[in-house]
């Protein structure tokens, strides 16, 4: 891999799971290629690759392929997800999940394509540049975009309860998540697996209280997934960029 690739999906992942609103998400459902919340998502993706580009006239044509085809892609995936709330049942394979999971597939292997075609020409690998930026993407990938995929993949479980404002901080459950990821990061990094099983039982000890007077266990299971998704998650963003910097 090379400096490039890193660039680009750094940038991917910051239009795609920082700085996008929630009104063009909503948008892009909605109104799919006629949403211009989807042409601004476009926008914001040419900006951010020109940047990694460094505006360097000669990467138009992969400038050109990377915000042309996220275009395609992120319209037709939201062309395919009315289909499937209309004509699909949840538990059904055709769903929002698994379009989702196809849709950055998809966008990564545009990336890698790109990046293919300029690899006889960037011959320069920046050793302490790349450290950086992956260490900018595993931060990413453990924190909103960890929170994104995992909400994505249980919503279909969601209790009715399980968002409870009077009763929980604004957003907490999402923090907690992000911070108990960037924990077993330090962990793994320092090669202290010991402390990923003291968090997981600090963890347990706190949930349980909770869990016992709640008498619910559909929320338990929910609450059981969503942990086991996040540290399993955090170990593998953790093992990939110890692979990718040694």
């Amino acid at each position: 891999m090379t400096l490039l690739f890193l660039k680009l999906l750094l940038a991917h992942l910051v239009a795609d799971f920082v700085i996008q609103p929630l009104k063009w998400i909503k948008d892009k459902e909605q109104k799919a290629f006629a949403s211009a919340g989807l042409i601004f998502h476009a926008g914001v993706h040419a900006m951010l690759y020109a940047i990694a580009f460094s505006f360097n006239p000669e990467y138009w044509l992969g400038l050109v392929i990377l915000v042309v085809t996220h275009y395609l892609i992120d319209g037709f995936k939201c062309m395919a997800g009315r289909y499937a709330d209309n004509y699909s049942r949840p538990e059904s394979l055709i769903n929002r999940r698994t379009f989702f999971v196809i849709d950055q597939l998809l966008h990564l292997a545009v990336i890698a394509f790109v990046v293919s075609l300029y690899t006889t020409s960037i011959s320069e690998w920046v050793i302490p540049q790349e450290k950086i930026l992956a260490l900018l993407i595993a931060v990413l990938l453990l924190t909103r975009v960890s929170s994104i995929i995992i909400k994505v993949l249980i919503s279909r479980w969601a209790p009715l309860n399980v968002y409870d404002g009077d009763h929980s901080l604004a957003n907490a459950g999402s923090f907690i998540g992000m911070l108990e990821r960037l924990f077993i990061f330090v962990f793994i990094l320092t090669d202290n697996w010991h402390g990923i099983g003291f968090l997981l039982a600090a963890k347990s000890v706190f949930r349980f209280g909770d869990l016992k007077e709640a008498h619910d266990r559909k929320l338990t299971e929910y609450i059981l997934i969503g942990t086991l998704i996040s540290f399993g998650l955090a170990i593998a963003v953790s093992l990939g960029y110890i692979f990718w910097i040694q």
